[in-house]
């Protein structure tokens, strides 16, 4: 089936009810719909669906492009603030880039298509809609990858820094990346290669209607999404517990050996500083996300329950803004990347210079282990 012409393969795949029919027995769509003629009288479910005008929520549309608009422009400055200032090219960082470049992504590409499929479009092309509604997961995919790759770097960098620096490696990090986008792309990639509901008859472009519900909760949600989100809040909580034991026990012992306890104490609180603000990052995700994939859950389980429009919507806004709220957070808890971003907003040319004042949570890792 993979092989036929898409024209073909959307007939193949044709029901036998018309768009309005489905619309208009289900729990969310049927407010964004109206007739286009008000003289007309109200279609029937076997009315054909010319006479039906999509009603853009122009609300939606504004905030989905300024959440376009900040996470574009916010997550580029986060690739630059890397690339010009060499303190901040910690394996740790590496992650992040690669955290900024899946938001990056949201914002050019996954809410245009979101856009574009609010609306319905494309029209009578299957495999162009599912790979526009699918773009959306890859990137989230990414980003949950890039998350549990911080975590598990965070956790070899306390519980392991003797070999902190054979396994953290650039190459190992490069690598770990390449492997993450590559699995968050076939992740994305199910739905196209069969897993979707068979599309209406006149070809509308819609979530609910075009991508199984059974996917997105038990494989998306379940598999992909809270597993690694569970991973995660366990080895923060592993890596809190240990890092506050070592700073009390560093403290107990710091008045029998002076200068180097007190710089191993120094060191230990640059972790749990760092540790916190990715744990932020990851807790500002999981927040975000959430509810969306609840919703999710709740449509699969009762579908034919209603669901406010004006819910999903917010849910929607709400996980698209998780990719423009990141840089501001850096800036917000990491003072390497916020003197970094000052130095880049005056036009500094020697940006490594300007942030050497404050940049130990850039080198914590290489600090921490020469501790």
């Amino acid at each position: 089936i993979l092989f036929l012409p898409l024209g073909q393969l959307w007939k193949t795949h044709c029901c036998s009810s018309t768009l309005f029919s489905k619309l208009e027995t289900h729990p969310i769509y049927p407010p964004l719909y109206q007739n286009s003629s008000s003289t007309s009288s109200s279609p029937s479910p076997s009315s054909p669906p010319a006479n039906l005008v999509i009603s853009p929520n122009v609300a939606y549309m504004a905030a989905e492009l300024v959440i376009a608009f900040l996470s574009t422009v916010g997550n580029l400055l986060v690739c630059v603030a890397v690339g010009l200032n060499r303190k901040l090219r910690t394996v740790t960082n590496y992650f992040l880039v690669s955290l900024a470049i899946a938001d990056i992504c949201v914002g050019a590409i996954a809410i245009p298509c979101a856009i574009l499929t609010d609306v319905g479009l494309p029209r009578h092309n299957l495999y162009l809609c599912l790979l526009m509604l699918s773009v959306l997961i890859m990137f989230t995919q990414s980003s949950i990858f890039s998350l549990l790759a911080v975590a598990v770097e965070r956790y070899v960098a306390i519980f392991m820094p003797f070999r902190y620096q054979v396994l953290m490696t650039s190459r190992n990090a490069v690598l770990v990346i390449l492997a993450t986008w590559l699995l968050a792309f076939l992740i994305g990639l199910v739905p196209l290669m069969g897993w979707h509901k068979t599309p209406p008859d006149s070809g509308y472009c819609f979530f609910v209607l075009v991508v199984d519900m059974t996917y997105m909760v038990y494989f998306n949600f379940f598999a992909c999404v809270l597993t690694p989100l569970v991973i995660m809040f366990l080895i923060y909580a592993q890596i809190f517990i240990m890092v506050k034991r070592q700073v009390k026990r560093i403290a107990c012992e710091q008045s029998c050996r002076g200068e180097r306890q007190a710089r191993a104490t120094a060191t230990m609180r640059r972790e749990m500083k760092t540790a916190t603000s990715l744990f932020l990052v990851l807790f500002l995700f999981t927040i975000c996300w959430i509810p969306l994939h609840i919703i999710n859950c709740f449509l699969l389980l009762c579908p034919h329950c209603p669901v406010p429009l004006e819910l999903l919507l917010t849910a929607i806004i709400l996980s698209h803004a998780n990719s423009a709220v990141n840089p501001f957070l850096y800036a917000y808890t990491m003072t390497a990347f916020r003197d970094t971003f000052k130095a880049i907003f005056l036009c500094y040319r020697t940006v490594g210079d300007r942030t050497g004042g404050d940049d130990r949570e850039g080198a914590a890792v290489q600090n921490a282990h020469q501790t």
